[in-house]
């Protein structure tokens, strides 16, 4: 198969999307990183669309990247003006960018009801705007806008039109199914005509994700012909978005045999499109295919058994051939294979016995309201239990909050607490009231004020998300709540978990539970080993962006 070329539209139809932005120095960086990447083209947008866009050019001008090539965005000639006299396209020729994408209308429906114009006069706009752009020194592509919807209408046009950008000189014409209603047969089908009657004319795919076949439609069309593939990171775009060019790099590299990248660079698919994702300050899709946390997560206990036996059994492609890694996930479905592989990772041993044991303590837990996915801080400590080596923060003799709410509506929250730390041989009681906003903050306060002289390396962790879930909503404020708690020491972040019908009892026990693994995670820091020098089961590490907002102190108003 020929070889096939990226381009990605991110930084101009990407940001059609709703609450998608970037600053200009944002979407250099995103170039950049799109360019360590391997894709060939980067369309950057209309040079002076606006002042953000102005200043991106200026700033790309400047940049050097060692693959890809910058991409210029217009439109044919307005109706009524020559190509020479149209400021948007003298805009695109003054750019530095060789090469520029021009956008034209292939549907008749669309050259009547929206350009309003003769279908002869907009055949002359393409051809004319291509010329123009040509004689200017730039390569030109001519995006054939609605090109699916305009065949299904009339496939006479639909093909004039690329005759007329083919003729003026363009060097590819994109096939593009703008209103994302086709599908993978119909495209299949159109493409490979279009091949067949113009098969001089090198063609790339554009599609949406309006009948969530996006990525699907694009990789029949290169299955008919098409030598372009062009999509946004993580699909992001106007509507339901684009074609996911991550997904789609996958695809053709590894299922369909087309290499678009070497293999170094494919292996940073994953680092790429959660690093996009943070610049725009989105969590990552963890079921996105490829690139997602739980792509190549295994829950049920068949699943982790056999991946240990032999990936093959449950996964279609190694995770780390697109920079992903395996997660065992725990749950009552997990078997002692799970849990022993999971105990593996961490570096604990388990006694003769213990994971069985411990399979079944989780199930009666999940059957409980327990919910271990989300908590592998509380799941670790579980297993640490089970291997008789586990040594609490302290020992914990009673707890007390008093809320009180006063007349001007004032509420203040007092907690105390009496607990036991190990001291040498033996125990010392401590006894601590401290204030705050509400029980779980005041509760925290007192407890890191009780023990943070014994354990200083807590005044590192902080919570950084709270959750609340009632589960059983038929007993009203009566019911079970569950408490999951993230809490991070700047770096890496864990989950842990409380369950009760008193929704301060579930609060410390997720709070404890997040401290005590604070304390795992500050021991075994240096290397990354478990208590018993074994290596451990790395931590999720915490985006920049999130690190820069925790001063806001989650557990300040809880």
């Amino acid at each position: 198969m020929a070889r096939v070329q990226l381009y990605d539209a991110t930084l101009r139809d990407g940001m059609g999307g709703v609450g998608m932005s970037l600053t200009a120095a944002e979407k250099l960086r995103v170039v950049q990183r799109l360019d360590e990447l391997g894709v060939d083209l980067i369309e950057a947008g209309f040079p002076a669309s606006n002042p953000k866009e102005r200043e991106l050019f200026a700033l790309l001008e400047q940049a050097r990247l060692r693959h890809a090539q910058i991409v210029a965005f217009g439109m044919t000639r307005r109706r009524g003006c020559s190509a020479d006299q149209d400021d948007g396209l003298r805009v695109l020729a003054e750019s530095f960018a060789p090469v520029c994408t021009l956008v034209g209308k292939s549907s008749t429906l669309q050259v009547q009801k929206v350009l309003r114009v003769s279908k002869r006069e907009n055949l002359a706009m393409i051809g004319e705007s291509v010329s123009f752009l040509r004689a200017a020194g730039k390569r030109v592509l001519f995006d054939a806008e609605h090109f699916f919807d305009g065949y299904r209408a009339d496939a006479d046009y639909a093909l004039q039109t690329l005759r007329a950008a083919r003729d003026a000189g363009c060097e590819r014409a994109v096939l593009c199914d703008t209103n994302g209603g086709s599908l993978p047969g119909e495209v299949g089908r159109i493409v490979a005509a279009v091949r067949r009657e113009l098969p001089d004319l090198a063609l790339g795919i554009h599609t949406h994700n309006d009948s969530g076949c996006a990525v699907a439609n694009a990789l029949v069309a290169v299955e008919a012909g098409a030598t372009q593939v062009q999509g946004t990171v993580n699909g992001i775009g106007e509507r339901t978005g684009n074609a996911n060019l991550i997904t789609i790099i996958a695809d053709l590299q590894l299922k369909m045999g087309v290499k678009v990248l070497s293999a170094s660079r494919l292996a940073r698919l994953t680092e790429t499109a959660h690093y996009i994702d943070e610049l725009l300050n989105r969590a990552p899709n963890p079921n996105q295919p490829y690139v997602g946390r739980h792509a190549f997560a295994h829950k049920a206990g068949m699943h982790a058994s056999g991946v240990r036996s032999d990936p093959a059994t449950f996964e279609h492609v190694d995770p780390a051939s697109v920079g992903n890694q395996r997660e065992l996930v725990v749950s009552e479905l997990s078997g002692r294979a799970t849990l022993l592989a999971r105990a593996a990772e961490a570096g604990i041993e388990l006694p003769e016995g213990a994971a069985a044991r411990a399979a079944d303590q989780i199930k009666e837990l999940e059957h409980a309201g327990y919910q271990f996915e989300a908590a592998d801080g509380s799941f670790e400590l579980l297993l640490r239990q089970r291997s008789g080596r586990y040594r609490p923060l302290f020992r914990l003799e009673s707890w007390r909050v008093i809320v009180e709410k006063r007349a001007e509506g004032r509420a203040q929250t007092e907690a105390t607490i009496k607990i036991w730390v190990p001291d040498g041989e033996g125990e010392r009681r401590y006894i601590q009231t401290a204030e705050g906003n509400g029980p779980v903050n005041a509760l925290d306060n007192a407890l890191r004020a009780a023990i943070g002289a014994v354990h200083p390396q807590l005044r590192d962790v902080e919570l950084v998300n709270y959750k609340v879930r009632i589960l059983d909503e038929s007993k009203g404020t009566g019911a079970v709540t569950r408490v999951l708690i993230d809490a991070s020491d700047g770096h890496r972040v864990w989950g842990t978990i409380g369950v009760s019908e008193n929704l301060i009892s579930a609060s410390w026990e997720a709070l404890v539970d997040s401290l005590e693994y604070g304390m795992v995670v500050a021991e075994s820091s240096l290397g990354h080993r478990g208590r018993n020098g074994r290596p451990r089961r790395p931590v999720k590490t915490m985006p920049a962006a999130a690190r820069a907002r925790r001063r806001a102190r989650p557990s300040e108003a809880i």
